[in-house]
């Protein structure tokens, strides 16, 4: 999959792609360390990819492997240690963008309707 080459993006934007709320997202900034988007001149988040890629990750790992913030948070820790981190959480950004486009799809779909 190729990545968007933007270099950095709007909490909406950023929770549009994952489907989550902002307040998830920013509560999640309290909870993991790494995930501390800087603000621009206006003080708005501005999130980079490897935000994204972090992102990505904790929700594979909260939503799909039902971990807990705590767990997720150690399990990432556990990743950095193995040298996966990075690469798990491009696969787990790869999912979420699936699941976004079918997502999308579906709402053609509906949209479409029956015949």
């Amino acid at each position: 999959m190729k990545r968007p080459a933007r270099e950095f993006y709007a909490i909406g934007e950023v929770c549009e792609l994952f489907g989550i709320k902002p307040h998830v997202l920013r509560y999640w900034e309290t909870q993991f360390p790494a995930l501390s988007p800087p603000k621009n001149r206006a003080g708005n988040r501005v999130y980079r990819q490897r935000d994204l890629d972090l992102i990505a990750l904790i929700q594979h790992l909260v939503r799909d492997e039902r971990y807990t913030l705590e767990g997720a948070r150690a399990r990432i820790d556990e990743l950095r240690q193995e040298g996966a981190a990075a690469a798990t959480a491009g696969q787990a950004l790869e999912q979420s963008f699936l699941r976004s486009v079918r997502g999308e799809l579906e709402e053609i779909l509906e949209l479409l309707g029956p015949g």
